[in-house]
């Protein structure tokens, strides 16, 4: 299966007409994950067409209202929309006394569980894992405590070499899923058969390194080394880095030298100051330093790897 992106918004801090704060839908290995949640984020999960019933895990970076005041609306339109299966929120701690208490008083009503991942290690730490994917955190530099995630895929099944495996009418269908496994085959009369020759090699894993609002920071560089795609905020052009130093951002030239340091295939700026009319000057300014740079495009589904 494919992974896709779409970033539902972008801006930082107050909404526009034309643009939404942050929020990302990331469809991977056919799992559905919210990351970050602006307000207005379930109309744009509408007009995405996203899939956002099959949304199970939601992962909140920090506590500003420009990333999670989206979500108490979009809980309770879960229930509305008849919601059962629990859903689980990864955040900050203070994030389940946030939320409970806004429900306490408006007597919302959820009507299924929510389960509340509270974090607080300043070190990265995996946080979701099953079959297929893994989530560690990425711990950022912010005014309060923050975290990125990078969304990793596991090790894919071989592929079954199906003309080699015909030569051998002892491999039967209850064998394949060994040898996707990477795992030889013994012959009835004690040859092995080496895996290498039954299968072929596995499909490339994706990952995915989201960085929300954080001063330029490199202890980040092994954590997030190698993914296929980085998003990370460049809320200011490098003339402005006191300003993002103070307010704790990161500007569009600091952005990719993350990217260049990381090695990372391709680099997704976002969280622009609303001072910039012409967001082609983050560009501009990043891609002196690491060439694939690119804008954000609003509920366009972006491939990753």
């Amino acid at each position: 299966m494919s992974t896709y992106l779409t970033i539902l918004g972008f801006n930082s801090a107050i909404p526009t007409v034309n643009s939404a704060p942050t929020a990302q839908f990331l469809e991977m290995e056919e799992r559905a994950f919210l990351i970050d949640c602006g307000e207005g984020t379930q109309v744009q999960l509408r007009k995405a067409k996203a899939r956002f019933s099959k949304i199970n895990h939601i992962f909140i970076s920090h506590l500003h209202g420009d990333h999670c005041f989206g979500l108490p609306g979009l809980i309770a339109s879960f229930r509305l929309l008849g919601r059962e299966t629990p859903l689980h929120i990864y955040g900050p701690k203070g994030i389940k006394e946030m939320l409970e208490t806004i429900f306490r008083i408006t007597e919302t009503h959820k009507g299924f569980e929510l389960v509340y991942h509270e974090l607080e290690s300043k070190k990265s730490v995996k946080i979701f894992e099953d079959s297929r994917i893994e989530v560690f955190t990425i711990p950022l530099n912010h005014r309060i405590y923050c975290n990125g995630y990078l969304f990793r895929e596991k090790v894919k099944e071989r592929h079954l070499n199906m003309k080699e495996i015909a030569k051998y009418p002892e491999i039967e269908t209850c064998d394949y899923h060994n040898l996707k496994l990477g795992k030889d085959f013994i012959l009835n009369d004690g040859y092995v058969l080496k895996n290498e020759v039954l299968t072929t090699e596995p499909s490339k894993s994706v990952s995915y390194a989201f960085c929300s609002d954080t001063r330029y920071h490199e202890s980040i560089l092994p954590i997030i080394e190698n993914v296929d795609v980085l998003y990370h905020e460049a809320t200011f052009l490098h003339e402005l880095k006191d300003m993002a130093d103070y307010t704790g951002h990161t500007t569009a030239l600091e952005a990719a030298r993350i990217a260049r340091k990381a090695n990372v295939g391709k680099l997704i700026l976002g969280h622009f100051s609303n001072r910039y009319h012409d967001l082609n000057v983050f560009t501009d300014e990043a891609r002196e330093v690491f060439a694939n740079t690119f804008l954000p495009k609003a509920l366009e589904a972006v491939k990753i790897g």
